[in-house]
């Protein structure tokens, strides 16, 4: 049995409290909104250090990580962890999805971190939304997960 692929999300936190999503368009699908990350790629030193190349590569920011909050089950295990963004430019972005016309859009946007911010969109997966509509105004009092041994 082989592993799952392994992505890192960030619930990454403005400045001014919002929450910065990517808003996708492609043709022939309606938009939808994604948290910034992707997959761990083999030279990633460890999660963390992806999520890092993420947020650089998607949006030439920087972030400090304070914690990660969930892990969602699916076709691959995406770590979801918590980060207050510092700073952000998506003219300096330089991620390979962006050299890809046929890719379609990355939208930067930021979205109030409240259940009804969070209900104007459609953020996916589906078990990332309803966390943080759940609990938007409590998110830095999650345990850290990294502290919780997981099982082999």
């Amino acid at each position: 049995m082989t592993a799952q692929p392994a992505r890192v999300r960030g619930v990454l936190i403005t400045p001014t409290a919002h929450l910065l999503t990517i808003k996708r368009v492609r043709a022939g699908m309606a938009p939808y909104w994604v948290l910034p990350g992707g997959g761990v790629e083999d030279g990633d030193a460890s999660l963390e250090a992806a999520l890092h190349r993420e947020i650089h590569e998607e949006l030439a920011g920087e972030a400090t990580i304070h914690s990660l909050i969930h892990i969602a089950e699916g076709d691959d295990r995406q770590h979801v962890f918590l980060a207050r963004l510092h700073s952000w430019d998506p003219a300096r972005r330089s991620g390979p999805e962006f050299t890809d016309p046929a890719r379609g859009e990355y939208i930067i946007e930021e979205v109030p971190l409240t259940a009804a911010g969070l209900a104007r969109i459609n953020l996916v997966p589906v078990s990332i939304a309803q966390l943080l509509a759940e609990h938007a105004g409590e998110l830095f009092q999650f345990p850290d997960l990294r502290a919780v041994r997981q099982p082999a």
